[in-house]
């Protein structure tokens, strides 16, 4: 009869929700389906993806989140309320309390967006927490000791870089580059090295399927190739080409260096006590960047210092909304006192 506490992790790629004593029990892209003449909401999450770039043109396929903020509040509130209906979490006369994250540095009136847009689609209290603090207690760190944990939490949007002691951050930078940039950089390499234009969808796949921020000068006939099809900027007709995973890291050199760092910016920032700690413990990677083949290496070997990915990075975030709403009271006092 009672409403269920529920934790959000909003991505600018994909929404994943945690109901408290459940689990995780949505994950679904941050995808909304519109009728650009009426307004309406024709398909959410995974099956508004699949429309992606393939739609007529009165349907739009949106993604409301850009750079881990609200970019159009209103279909980022229709997909949230959606959501919160589909998994029934509301009691007969009560509304389920809702733990949403955010970016560690965006702005007041950025939070105030996403608090609102979570209250209008179906929550009693909205409390907003900090991505990598989240992402941190998701991967199994201690950070409520005085000791330093520090975490990089690659999502589609943004890349937060934190080190955190005593249950807070101490140093931190959040960047708009993360894997949605990743999308487009193979996307410009590929347009102007073969001058075929392909979509985002298929940029996407390059990544996951090839992809690789490290060579570890492996011989050429061992490289991972992959045929991809395209329309050719010259003739018009679609047309097939082979590519690599050597070429694949060179198109993303650039934008992991960005990631790389803000990494170093955050450790010449972090107290000399709490870098001795993080040299014993390692960095944790979450968020579904830590899965890009190479990415610990790199870093790695750019840090100097221990680099591990947690377990099921993807899931981190909502699996500490989950950890933390066991705790909320304790949360919800100690914000208050």
């Amino acid at each position: 009869m009672f409403a269920k506490d529920i934790g959000i992790d909003l991505g600018t790629a994909n929404v994943l929700i945690h109901v408290k004593g459940k689990g995780i029990v949505l994950n679904e892209p941050s995808v909304v389906a519109l009728d650009k003449n009426t307004g309406k909401v024709l398909a959410v999450g995974e099956e508004a993806r699949r429309m992606v770039g393939r739609t007529p043109g009165n349907i739009v396929a949106i993604r409301p989140l850009k750079d881990g903020v609200i970019a159009d509040f209103d279909v980022t509130e229709a997909m949230l309320k959606h959501f919160i209906n589909k998994l029934n979490v509301k009691g007969f006369l009560s509304k389920p309390r809702i733990l949403i994250c955010c970016p560690t540095n965006i702005t007041s009136v950025e939070q105030k967006a996403i608090r609102e847009a979570a209250e209008k689609s179906g929550g009693k209290k909205v409390y907003l927490e900090e991505e990598p603090k989240v992402a941190a207690i998701g991967a199994g760190m201690d950070i409520f000791n005085p000791t330093g944990n520090m975490v990089v939490d690659i999502g589609g949007g943004t890349t937060d870089v934190a080190v955190l002691s005593m249950g807070d951050i101490v140093t931190s930078q959040s960047i708009k580059m993360a894997g949605d940039k990743f999308d487009h950089e193979i996307l410009n390499y590929i347009k102007k090295q073969y001058k075929l234009l392909i979509g985002e969808r298929t940029a996407e796949d390059i990544k996951v399927t090839i992809g690789t921020v490290f060579s570890d000068n492996r011989d050429e006939e061992e490289l991972n190739e992959m045929n991809i099809r395209g329309r050719d900027m010259v003739s018009g007709l679609p047309r097939t080409i082979t590519i690599n995973s050597k070429e694949i890291e060179g198109a993303l050199r650039e934008s992991v260096s960005v990631i790389v760092q803000a990494a170093k910016n955050v450790l010449e920032k972090t107290p000399p006590e709490l870098s001795a700690d993080i040299i014993d413990r390692g960095v944790i990677l979450t968020g579904g960047g830590a899965l890009l083949h190479g990415m610990d290496q790199l870093l790695a070997e750019e840090l100097k210092v221990p680099v591990l990915v947690a377990e099921n990075p993807m899931d981190c975030v909502a699996v500490g909304t989950g950890l933390m709403l066991e705790n909320i009271d304790k949360i919800s006092r100690r914000r208050i006192s």
